[in-house]
């Protein structure tokens, strides 16, 4: 029946994921019985032994499973090093089932070996974003209660302020891109040089909690999601296999970081599911570098956000992309734009997908040849979708409300009341309105809270706001989004300035360089308009909507 959950007792000895998983009454449903293969999962699973070691017991052990440069790792190269940090963390670090782990690299193999360890020695991946700053990593390790963190040595600084700041953070080591740096302050790969393979994976119940994704919401501060091993096992056994999208001979690539849910199913546990290999990239990556990797590699998926696929449209013309066969766009709305250009560039039609990382991945999509320019897809299989008005009634198609979706997975906060806003009478709200077709295609319409959606990246309004306002110049700001033709929205702030302070070039400038030195860069306010006043109510409470109509106006001009 829906909502039925795998038995057994759990492996983690560590109970704060257990302790901290809100009450089952507000949990969506869990419907694991409309595919077999969901059906079929054991009451015990390790979703790094699923995904890695199952690969080599079947064949693959000597197949690509990482590129990185010049570089090619095997599956049973990965396992190797998989299993001697495990070992490290266990037998050196005293690491215990259900410890949180927290992960902070660039896209690179070790990250892939480091959250495979993690997973098979029992813990749980928390992996950030490279670009926070010691301010976010100290509310993430807070709220987890992090106690063990593996951090490229590129990335230290701002983990060595973390741990300052927070003691409880006391096992730290440190590794290269490919752990054989032979530097000595790359801790992680000195240990794992002299550590012994073939670890003993933990015994997880598949029901264990195997990673807490932190995502930001409209309150400025960020929401934990918590997934199990078999969520992760879901999100492969879903899309991806219901779509063909991963298949032995595909070589991935793409923009996401794995810190994003999207990035990690994309990147790493969609072709490791299905034998296939990712190549990841040692510096930035812009729409040339993905085109010349497509072009040198021979690449056949491609994953990454709208805006780039735009930028990639005007540039295909130059390369020989023939070997590409599949591009996925999560992150944002995909325009109907965006897909004729680039279709009418390549000949490929993109998957657009909606997911979300309380969902841990996409759920309403649908098989390339399905897709409709201008539409989302459809509820994927293993899921099921309705548009609903405030009540929760269902709507007719054609008429615009609240998306509601239920499936294998859903969205359970760590210790957050924001939980009964998401999920609501069993089913999850990710905050979409859409409206459905007759056949039962979803059209995106509008996001329905104040998340700002900048080129695939979600950023918080009510953060920036908080980091603008820790600056002496600034007595009051208000955040929105601002149309954009390129990144579909840009940070804009709204700044009433100190009495002393110049509204000036310089001001504009200073206030950018702060916000990118006190939160994530990306986040920062691409314009900022000084005003003498902010719209208020009578209560004092402020009138974001009253700032964004006034964007609209001027963008349609």
């Amino acid at each position: 029946m829906p909502g039925r959950l795998p038995g057994g007792p759990s492996a983690h000895v560590d109970r704060f994921a257990a302790e901290h998983l809100p009450p089952r009454e507000q949990w969506p449903v869990m419907d694991y019985d409309s595919l077999p293969i969901l059906r079929a999962y054991p009451d015990r699973m390790n979703a790094g032994v699923e995904l890695l070691d199952r690969l080599c017991e079947t064949g693959h052990a000597a197949s690509p499973v990482l590129h990185y440069g010049e570089t090619t790792w095997s599956y049973g190269q990965l396992r190797d090093i998989s299993d001697r940090i495990a070992t490290v963390l266990v037998g050196d670090l005293g690491l215990l089932p259900g410890n949180r782990v927290l992960l902070r690299a660039a896209n690179n193999p070790m990250l892939v070996a480091c959250w495979c360890a993690v997973l098979k020695a029992g813990g749980i991946c928390v992996t950030t974003m490279q670009l926070l700053r010691a301010r976010e990593l100290g509310y993430i390790v807070e709220k987890a209660e992090v106690t063990h963190a593996l951090c490229d040595l590129t990335l230290a600084d701002a983990l060595e302020e973390t741990r300052s700041r927070q003691p409880e953070l006391a096992h730290v080591l440190y590794f290269s891109a490919l752990g054989d740096s032979g530097d000595g302050e790359a801790t992680l790969d000195q240990a794992i040089a002299g550590a012994r393979g073939g670890f003993r994976p933990c015994d997880t119940a598949a029901d264990d909690t195997a990673l807490i994704a932190f995502t930001s919401g409209t309150t400025g501060q960020p929401k934990a999601t918590m997934h199990f091993h078999r969520d992760v096992m879901a999100m492969c056994d879903c899309f991806p296999r219901s779509f063909r999208m991963s298949e032995p001979h595909d070589v991935f690539a793409g923009t996401p970081p794995l810190a994003f849910t999207f990035g990690l199913g994309g990147l790493t546990c969609f072709p490791m599911r299905f034998g296939a290999s990712t190549r990841f990239f040692p510096g930035p990556t812009g729409p040339d570098d993905l085109l010349r990797a497509v072009e040198r590699y021979r690449l056949t998926s491609l994953y990454t956000a709208p805006t780039m696929y735009r930028q990639i449209a005007d540039l295909a013309g130059g390369y020989d992309i023939s070997s590409l066969e599949k591009c996925v766009s999560a992150g944002e709305t995909l325009p109907k734009a965006t897909w004729e250009a680039f279709h009418d560039a390549t000949g490929i039609p993109i998957v657009d997908g909606l997911g979300s990382t309380e969902m841990i991945h996409i759920f309403v999509s649908a098989a390339p040849d399905d897709m409709r320019p201008g539409f989302t897809g459809k509820a994927i299989p293993g899921y099921r979708a309705r548009i609903v008005d405030d009540s929760g009634a269902e709507l007719p198609p054609g008429e615009p409300g609240m998306l509601a979706v239920q499936g294998p997975t859903g969205c359970r906060y760590l210790a957050d009341e924001r939980q009964t806003s998401y999920v609501r009478n069993g089913w999850n709200y990710p905050g979409d309105i859409y409206e459905m077709s007759e056949d039962g295609y979803f059209r995106y319409v509008a996001r329905a809270d104040d998340m700002i959606i900048s080129a695939g990246y979600n950023i918080s309004g009510p953060e920036v706001e908080n980091a603008l306002l820790d600056h002496d110049a600034v007595a009051e700001c208000a955040v929105i989004a601002k149309p954009d033709p390129e990144r579909t929205s840009i940070v804009k702030a709204f700044v009433v300035l100190r009495e002393g302070f110049a509204a000036d070039p310089a001001m504009d400038q200073a206030l950018k360089d702060f916000v990118k030195s006190e939160i994530a860069p990306y986040k920062y306010p691409r314009e900022i308009e000084f005003v003498g006043e902010l719209p208020k109510t009578e209560t004092g409470k402020l009138q974001r909507f009253r700032l964004r109509e006034h964007e609209r106006g001027e963008h349609a001009r």
